[in-house]
């Protein structure tokens, strides 16, 4: 999705700049550094797993509204970090072999996730909810999912630029009109 969204930006950036896509744009350059770098900053091997047991993007809904969209464990960068986190969470062989296994069923929709309600559910009940109802046969990644998913969303990035902001233009500072702000 960071893909299609940078490749958004750069077509608009280069139909206001009036220049073809050959050319080069300092301006996007600038933008594209900018996107990447809060791309890499976002991109922990946590936000992979989170990904990769949210039901929504395994559902037979979510998946064809574009066609660039692929499931979790379709995807090399996110299978590789989820991994990863899967052996830094259990590092008992056993557990981790168990957690291998519980994936492979939930990501194919096998075992205990083959039922259609399971599966219709996918798209449309939040996550956690769905796991409650539907991941109790596999425990490890069910326990996993509620900690990870149970997560609220984080607004530390754009506190931090509304508090920058409110050192530019305040009620203190407020010559400045709202254009020039």
């Amino acid at each position: 999705m960071w893909d299609f969204m940078i490749e958004k930006v750069k077509i608009e950036i280069y139909k206001k700049e009036k220049r073809p896509t050959s050319q080069i744009s300092c301006f996007y350059d600038v933008v594209h550094r900018i996107l990447v770098a809060r791309w890499a900053k976002n991109n922990t091997r946590l936000h992979c797993l989170d990904h990769s047991l949210h039901p929504r993007y395994y559902s037979d809904a979510w998946l064809p509204e574009d066609s660039t969209r692929c499931a979790p464990h379709r995807d090399g960068e996110i299978s590789q970090e989820m991994m990863k986190c899967f052996r830094m969470f259990f590092p008992n062989d056993d557990e981790y072999s168990k957690v291998f296994d519980e994936y492979a069923m939930f990501s194919m929709k096998s075992g205990p996730f083959e039922d259609l309600t399971s599966i219709s559910k996918m798209a449309t009940m939040e996550p956690k909810n769905w796991w409650v109802n539907f991941g109790a046969q596999t425990p490890f990644l069910q326990t996993l999912a509620f900690r990870l998913l149970g997560q609220p969303s984080s607004s530390s990035c754009v506190e931090r630029n509304w508090s920058t902001y409110a050192f530019i233009h305040s009620l203190k500072r407020n010559k400045l009109t709202t254009s020039r702000a």
